[in-house]
């Protein structure tokens, strides 16, 4: 378990890279938190998710939690096999990997609805230049989100930092 300090210095070196990439730290649930009730298929179903951003889970963490588990765990609600666990109240998970996460809360609230399943799609494409003026105002909806070798960096970046952070 992180100390007061370390889970601190954690949570601002997260927001420091998800800056620095320009990555979207998407807060499950919105203004409502992981809670029972919510309809988080729809939730997720409203955001799109890339390799280097964040999923964060707010919550009142004398109640809930959060696993990671695989397709099987989250259909049937359960934790065995779980690849990762958070508890702190306020987790943010980094979407390393272009792929299908699911995250239940191993409470007994995955049956109360309290599950999430996001795709996360590889980095788009760096931006293009315009050709014309014309042209770059009609793609002006077309905003490139980071360039390939600055969000892998910052994946590694974060990687590294977990992994020093959470070793002791």
């Amino acid at each position: 378990m992180l100390n007061s300090s370390r889970s601190t210095i954690l949570f601002y070196l997260v927001i420091c890279v998800t800056t620095l990439v320009g990555a979207t730290d998407h807060i499950v649930g919105a203004n409502r938190g992981w809670n029972p009730g919510i309809n988080y298929t729809l939730w997720a179903n409203n955001q799109t998710f890339y390799v280097g951003d964040l999923i964060s889970f707010r919550y009142m963490k004398t109640q809930y939690n959060v696993y990671e588990v695989n397709q099987t765990g989250y259909d049937n609600c359960t934790i065995e096999g779980a690849m990762g666990n958070w508890s702190s109240g306020k987790d943010f998970i980094l979407l390393s990997k272009a792929k299908r996460y699911y995250f239940i809360c191993g409470n007994g609230g995955c049956f109360s609805g309290m599950k999430v399943s996001v795709l996360v799609h590889a980095l788009p494409p760096p931006p293009h230049a315009a050709i014309s003026n014309h042209d770059s105002s009609s793609k002006s909806s077309d905003k490139a989100r980071f360039s390939p070798p600055v969000a892998i960096l910052g994946v590694l970046f974060a990687s590294v930092a977990s992994i020093w952070f959470l070793s002791d």
